[in-house]
């Protein structure tokens, strides 16, 4: 039986505490899945900057993201860190547990505000033994994530600034959907994102601006031509993508 803070249905999307579930590692589990998973979630608010896990900490909770966005940062012993990945609806936080690891090697931080379904990860870790197609969907995920950070490792040495801040900003609209193109973010967080300077997010911003792709007001990076913004970007963000809907083909 289904518990009552979680109503499951074939023809309907299910919802958590009242709230529809949209993030894609919990849509169409088996109802026994469901009755098992649902049961230890909350649904939370995500803010911008809140961070969800850190590095050599104990995983507390994973977080399956629902709406929103969060940056998988890796940090360095003088406390820099540059981005190695994305995560938004089509994911979750805490992938180390799926593994039957209990601390972080890296910091989840919420860049883009949103909502998620939060499970402690004692939680996840004994659910994941009951749930063997979840289990199976967050390990697929990992492998997924894992390539999204080699590749944007590669990127971030081989490409130019402005070819790196296209690919971005087109990975951030896929993962967060925004209406109309609207990317919530100022030059210096693209700085910190992308591991150079601000001066050079500048240049770069400036230069896509002038070419008609996007506008910047007010800490807002506004889509204007994503055609020509994929055209603009270097050949990691078609790779990341195909790799991702091979992954979404693969785990349905």
């Amino acid at each position: 039986m289904v518990p009552s803070r979680a109503r499951v249905s074939q023809r309907t999307t299910p919802l958590i505490e009242g709230n529809p579930v949209r993030n894609e590692l919990l849509l169409g589990l088996p109802a026994q899945e469901c009755d098992s998973i649902f049961a230890d979630l909350t649904f939370v608010q995500l803010r911008t900057h809140d961070v969800l896990q850190e590095t050599e900490e104990p995983i507390k909770y994973a977080y399956f993201v629902d709406s929103g966005m969060v940056s998988i940062l890796s940090v360095m012993r003088d406390g820099k860190s540059v981005e190695v990945g994305l995560t938004g609806k089509e994911g979750c936080t805490g992938l180390q547990l799926a593994a039957g690891f209990k601390t972080s090697d890296t910091r989840a931080l919420v860049q883009i505000a949103g909502t998620a379904f939060r499970v402690s990860g004692q939680s996840l870790m004994k659910v994941l033994r009951q749930c063997p197609i979840l289990a199976k969907r967050i390990q697929q995920y990992g492998l997924l994530l894992a390539m999204q950070g080699s590749q944007v490792a590669a990127c971030n040495r081989l490409h130019e600034v402005d070819e790196r801040l296209a690919r971005w900003l087109l990975m951030s609209q896929d993962r967060i959907g925004v209406d109309g193109g609207v990317v919530p973010l100022t030059h210096e967080f693209l700085a910190h994102m992308l591991g150079t300077r601000r001066s050079s997010v500048t240049v770069a911003a400036g230069l896509l601006a002038k070419s008609g792709l996007i506008t910047y007001n007010r800490g807002h990076v506004k889509i204007v031509n994503r055609s020509l913004l994929e055209d603009a970007a270097c050949e990691c963000y078609d790779l990341i993508r195909k790799h991702t809907q091979m992954w979404k083909k693969e785990s349905s």
